[in-house]
């Protein structure tokens, strides 16, 4: 089960991954890019998870998982939140982090041995410093700028934004309680990743979805089937 889970999780980010790239090709939004990266490494993430599950952890899919899902999925998620609301300085910054990230999920080692199928706890197989530190940092810094920005948009788009904050809260909470030892399960992921499914692509109340052909030709928001996830007012609506 935890196998199917996690490769079902990979799949349906893999989707919205690819949509949100077209939107990108579009558009060229930077905010869509940070998106489709971020669903990109939750889809490794899961994969991760899922080749953990099958063949048993060890320390190359730990190393992946730890990459994927420990520091680079929600500050790149977190830095498309701030692209959209106009904190063009989260591009630079984000690229940063991706470049420490990387290094330091190749280079940091991994010690203790892996003797089960569950969910790797982090302290027993990496130093606080730098991995740890830098996955509580980015994960901190990541979920806290999703959460302001859809808070601040809440209204304009509920249904939507809600989806995306209970899924945010539901990875965060499997993480936490994979940590602790209380619960190594691909369930949270598999959860999640719906969640953040159904908030990217969830109408907003009262807008009529644009066409194929328009959307093509560049109208329609930014998101797959004319979603505007984190909507900005324009200046009219203020």
């Amino acid at each position: 089960m935890e196998v199917l889970l996690s490769f079902g999780a990979a799949l349906l980010a893999l989707r919205l991954a690819g949509a949100l790239f077209g939107r990108w090709r579009v558009r060229r939004a930077p905010e869509l890019l940070a998106w489709t990266c971020s669903l990109l490494a939750y889809a490794a993430a899961s994969g991760a998870l899922a080749w953990g599950a099958a063949a048993g952890w060890d320390s190359r899919s730990f190393r992946a998982y730890y990459l994927f899902g420990g520091l680079l999925t929600a500050p790149l998620l977190g830095a498309g939140s701030l692209l959209l609301s106009g904190r063009r300085w989260a591009g630079r910054v984000v690229l940063v982090w991706i470049g420490l990230s990387v290094g330091s999920g190749i280079s940091v080692p991994v010690h203790g041995s892996f003797s089960s199928t569950g969910i790797p706890a982090a302290q027993d197989h990496l130093d606080f410093l730098p991995a740890r530190l830098l996955a509580i940092a980015g994960n901190a810094a990541g979920t806290l700028a999703v959460v302001a920005v859809a808070a601040l948009t809440l209204r304009r788009r509920p249904l939507g934004n809600a989806l995306i904050l209970a899924g945010v809260a539901v990875a965060a909470l499997g993480s936490a309680l994979a940590g602790l030892g209380e619960a190594a399960t691909a369930a949270f992921t598999a959860v999640a990743v719906v969640l953040l499914y159904g908030g990217f692509v969830a109408p907003r109340p009262g807008r009529r979805v644009p066409s194929r052909s328009a959307q093509r030709r560049g109208g329609g928001s930014g998101e797959p089937g004319g979603s505007p996830v984190y909507r900005q007012p324009d200046r009219s609506e203020r």
